[in-house]
């Protein structure tokens, strides 16, 4: 049997043995689990994971490689992956590079070989927790202080947010739309343009006045890493342009949005992460299945009074999963309505952002 070279270890002292593929780098994140079944791809590149090691819970990952059309950003952030089998020879011929070279390309580590359904049983019953993925020879003891003394960074927006605008355009466009990138996913972007959107995509500590001066049709707030309390630029923002532009935001924008109505948010036992979540649309009492990546949710005690009513409920635990404001033309919801490679369920509030701009006109 061939020897374990890599391992975790979780600041409580949990330590899990494996073997390493991508960069050969240590690392230190929160540790979170995701119950998505395909989209590994997607997952590794989407910004919102920044500082944070995903554990798969699909045994099964590598085993279609990596495709140049899918990564939902240019330069991915995600801390680590950890997995119960990696396979590294794809079978898929639209396959351009396999995970583990795209791993190292971009200096992310990853171990495969671990019991992934302890691990995230541990998560679940635990908590989320600082973890280590480093060198089998490190020991429990190094390992441990060298989590004790790091402290997550909390600026995660300002590190994956554009540092000018940018342009993503599309022919016959009909409405000019401003994204605010808190770590946007590129497939949002190809929803809007797909929908005859031109899209500015625009720093995160964009200023009211700049977003006048481009004149656009409807505001986009996105999905990002870290706690929302933290980008207060952004909530600023909202307070200064809600109900001048129709806005949408997705995950972390809907939190932003919360914040800056005068609601509170607060950080989730584990989060929820995955492809496969229950969410009760409280307009049409139909059931969404929607695909998630956060952990923090918006506190329902604190919506009354804000001008916010909840359009959206987690059924698994209640959490509140939209929000709407119709005075002001703004709406917002937990999930991503854009998920690649799917559910695509609620992909109508694309449209609905749309019809709002349209109304506008």
């Amino acid at each position: 049997m061939k020897e374990f070279d890599k391992k975790i270890v979780l600041e409580d002292g949990e330590e899990y043995l494996g073997y390493g593929f991508g960069a050969n780098v240590e690392s230190i994140c929160e540790i979170v689990f995701n119950t998505s079944m395909v989209g590994y791809q997607e997952v590794v590149s989407d910004p919102s994971y920044t500082y944070q090691m995903v554990v798969m819970t699909y045994p099964l990952v590598g085993n279609y490689g990596i495709t140049d059309d899918d990564y939902e950003t240019n330069k991915p952030t995600i801390g680590g992956l950890i997995v119960r089998e990696y396979n590294d020879i794809p079978s898929n011929f639209r396959y351009t590079k396999t995970l583990s070279e795209y791993l190292e390309e971009n200096d992310i580590p990853g171990i495969t070989g671990i019991d992934t359904r302890k691990l995230t049983r541990s998560i679940r019953n635990k908590g989320s927790r600082k973890v280590i993925i480093t060198d089998i020879k490190t020991s429990r003891e190094q390992a441990i202080k060298k989590l004790k003394e790091f402290n997550i960074p909390k600026d995660v927006v300002s590190k994956v947010s554009c540092k000018k605008k940018w342009y993503s355009r599309t022919a016959n466009a009909k409405y000019n739309v401003v994204a605010v990138d808190c770590g946007i996913k590129l497939n949002i972007i190809r929803n809007l343009n797909k929908r005859g959107c031109n899209v500015t995509v625009v720093p995160y500590n964009t200023t009211a006045e700049e977003i006048v001066k481009l004149k656009p049709d409807g505001v986009f707030l996105s999905n990002g890493p870290g706690n929302p309390e933290d980008v207060t630029e952004v909530i600023e923002l909202i307070k200064q342009i809600k109900g001048k532009y129709p806005m949408f935001g997705i995950c972390l924008g809907h939190q932003m949005i919360s914040l800056a109505y005068g609601a509170k948010t607060y950080k989730l036992k584990f989060g929820h992460r995955g492809g496969n979540h229950p969410v009760l649309n409280l307009q049409t009492d139909k059931i969404e299945i929607t695909s998630q990546n956060h952990s923090y949710a918006v506190d329902e005690n604190y919506l009354q009074g804000t001008g916010l009513k909840a359009t959206h409920k987690n059924i698994l635990d209640n959490t509140i999963e939209g929000v709407e404001c119709k005075k002001d033309k703004l709406f917002s919801v937990q999930y991503h309505p854009e998920s690649a490679p799917g559910p695509q369920d609620s992909s109508y509030l694309f449209d609905k952002f749309i019809n709002m701009m349209k109304g506008e006109k």
